[in-house]
């Protein structure tokens, strides 16, 4: 038995084909997406496990679209999620974008949106096709902030030369996606991104328990994972822990990943939560009951005791607030944590110089500015390290896939044919592993 009470538009999971979908009240009370193919049925997936006062408020707390920019002219024939660019329908620009560096990786998950490290396959973007793309990125709106990505970013030896191609056109906050096999085993390499520029490391980090690790990454990877944080901590190089969150894999561990963060504070900036999603090479099988945002908050909640609550966080404040939330904490001298004010027009996918540079700050790594430091630069230091953030992004897949959302993403993927194409649709694959964009 189903309640509707708002319409959208999604995508048959077997063919990708753009359908008309429904928000509804299920059995259960929670909030459901549900669209029926001609070809191949009727498709229902859980898509906030509260009641809809509590999924209508979430939304409603958050600010309006900003209305339609400027985009590239698709044919008349193609609607969204397909020919993207960002076309015109689009309603925000991008803020945060993956340059994808290479397919090649030296891991091999089983669980992985590009689907890269098989077979030892992968090639490299040239640092000519690199350039071309951060040209490609001013023309589109830019300078962004900038995701260095793959594959495994790190196998390629030209980081630095690569981050030097966008300073020099205007780029300052890189973020380096990476699995930190190479943080962690060569001596001196994160104090070489450090000097180089790069801003934090977004290190993949899925528990304290190898258990996780076999079950996502194919192998135990925890001690791999400790030397990367400390690496990282020797050579100031800031990092935010990222745990893809997988039910009956590790959710049951997030207590653990925040309390291994708040005692290497100094270091570690946040963690940044990210609720599987189901494209690429996924090898765990879909749950009926899929993580949502009421109910990995109601686990932050328990798992630290109340040290953080769900009260703290709110949504996206660019993107749609269903797509994310995030909250901010301050460490008192006590030890306790204090939930700074929420602030939904600050978060790390807000299209402005002022959030730009709030996510530098809150992420990125701080250079003194020379000279004597006086009284306030000692106290911004000492907020910046008793500060940290807790934040997560739950991406579409072709099941949860709600165009209403999409048109509201503000990370994309550069890619050299058709610019900028919001994450959740580059990525998209149907289920049989086809993708929509992506090669």
């Amino acid at each position: 038995m189903y309640r509707p009470f708002a319409r959208t538009k999604s995508v048959c999971p077997v063919c990708l084909r753009v359908l008309d979908a429904e928000k509804a009240v299920g059995g259960d009370g929670h909030i459901h997406l549900v669209k029926v193919c001609p070809d191949h049925g009727k498709f229902d997936a859980l898509i906030w496990e509260g009641d809809i006062i509590d999924y209508l408020k979430w939304g409603s707390a958050a600010p309006p679209s900003a209305g339609n920019r400027p985009g590239v002219t698709v044919p008349a024939d193609a609607e969204c999620p397909r020919a993207c660019g960002l076309c015109a329908e689009h309603e925000s620009a991008g803020c945060c974008v993956l340059l994808e560096l290479t397919d090649r990786c030296n891991l091999c998950c089983p669980v992985c949106f590009a689907s890269a490290g098989e077979s030892g396959r992968g090639s490299d973007l040239s640092l000519g096709d690199v350039a071309r793309l951060y040209d490609l990125l001013l023309e589109r709106g830019g300078p962004f902030n900038i995701q260095l990505s793959g594959g495994e970013p790190t196998v390629r030896d030209d980081l630095p030369e690569i981050v030097a191609l966008g300073r020099e056109r205007g780029f300052s906050y890189f973020q380096l996606n990476t699995n930190g096999l190479r943080l962690a085993q060569e001596p001196g390499y994160a104090s070489l991104l450090r000097e180089a520029g790069v801003s934090c490391a977004f290190l993949q980090f899925d528990g304290l328990d190898d258990s996780a690790y076999t079950a996502l990454r194919g192998r135990p990877l925890l001690g791999v994972k400790l030397r990367a944080v400390d690496n990282c901590a020797e050579a100031g190089l800031p990092v935010v822990l990222v745990p893809t969150l997988a039910p009956g894999v590790n959710d049951h561990m997030l207590g653990d990943i925040l309390r291994f963060a708040l005692g290497r504070m100094s270091a570690v900036r946040g963690v940044h939560i990210q609720p599987i999603s189901y494209f690429g090479r996924c090898g765990l099988p879909q749950p009926g009951r899929r993580l949502t945002i009421p109910r990995v908050l109601r686990e932050i909640e328990r798992q630290t005791e109340g040290a953080m609550r769900a009260s703290d966080f709110a949504g996206g404040g660019a993107e749609s607030a269903y797509c994310s939330f995030h909250a901010a904490y301050r460490r008192l001298p006590d030890g306790s944590l204090r939930a700074l004010p929420r602030r939904r027009s600050q978060c790390c996918c807000v299209k402005s110089a002022d959030a730009q540079a709030f996510v530098a700050d809150r992420w990125g790594a701080h250079d003194p500015s020379g000279g004597q430091a006086d009284a306030f630069d000692e106290f911004l230091a000492q907020a910046r390290e008793n500060s940290f953030t807790v934040s997560g992004m739950v991406f579409q897949d072709a099941m949860t896939l709600d165009l209403e959302r999409l048109r509201r993403c503000y990370i994309c993927e550069a890619d050299p044919e058709r610019g900028l194409v919001p994450f959740c649709a580059y990525n998209l694959t149907d289920s049989a592993g086809r993708a929509l964009y992506r090669r």
